[in-house]
């Protein structure tokens, strides 16, 4: 196993370990959703509200191990594997960290959970954009739409376009910390313009290029 895979193991590993010491001392109700000013708005049972993100971070965990071994294109894969694995890493990490800050708000601390976990997704966006050059075609990870998958220049223009976008969206959702009233928009109008554009364009880059 690489020391890298490891690591990310251990991390999730930890997160178990945590719920499991929490899970005789924690209520029966834990508080597990916050509204956009950062305060508490929501619960689940102990169970769900210790074990939820553990789970899912597992089970994503594994489906990132699955992913290089069934694609079609695994060659292509391994081409850009140290960075695919960093990000599977980074985004554990992600997922660990908002489960540490449930943690502490339910043992008695008091913050502004938006303005903790904002810089997090901030974080995670600009190192997407950050390895989107680095992505060779695949079936599963990056910018994959008919015309990406049809023609490789497509793909390499497209996942140019989309890791400056994904960049640019990053630094703005930090941006957004500054303009709490309005931070929601600072998160939604550039992921969906990071999610979209790049679709409409390698479409047009795809006609272009067959004309």
């Amino acid at each position: 196993m690489k020391k890298i895979t490891a690591i990310t193991l251990l991390v999730i590993i930890i997160s178990f370990v945590i719920s499991i010491y929490y899970y005789q001392i924690f209520p029966e109700k834990i508080a597990t959703h916050w509204n956009s000013g950062g305060q508490a708005n929501g619960s689940m049972s102990r169970f769900w509200g210790l074990f939820l993100i553990p789970l899912m971070s597992l089970g994503l965990f594994l489906l990132f191990l699955l992913i290089p071994k069934i694609d079609p294109l695994k060659k292509n894969i391994e081409k850009f594997r140290n960075y695919y694995d960093w990000f599977v890493l980074i985004f554990i990490l992600y997922l660990s960290y908002i489960f540490l800050l449930i943690i502490f708000w339910n043992l008695g601390y008091r913050f502004n959970m938006t303005k903790l976990i904002i810089p997090s997704i901030g974080i995670l966006f600009v190192y997407i954009g950050f390895i989107m050059n680095k992505l060779k075609k695949n079936w599963f990870i990056g910018i994959r739409t008919p015309w990406t998958l049809s023609n490789d220049k497509v793909w390499e223009k497209t996942h140019e376009l989309g890791g400056k976008l994904f960049k640019i969206t990053g630094i703005i959702i930090f941006i957004g910390i500054f303009f709490e009233d309005y931070l929601i928009w600072f998160i939604l109008v550039p992921a969906l313009s990071a999610a979209i554009i790049p679709f409409i364009y390698s479409y047009f880059e795809y006609k272009k290029i067959k004309k």
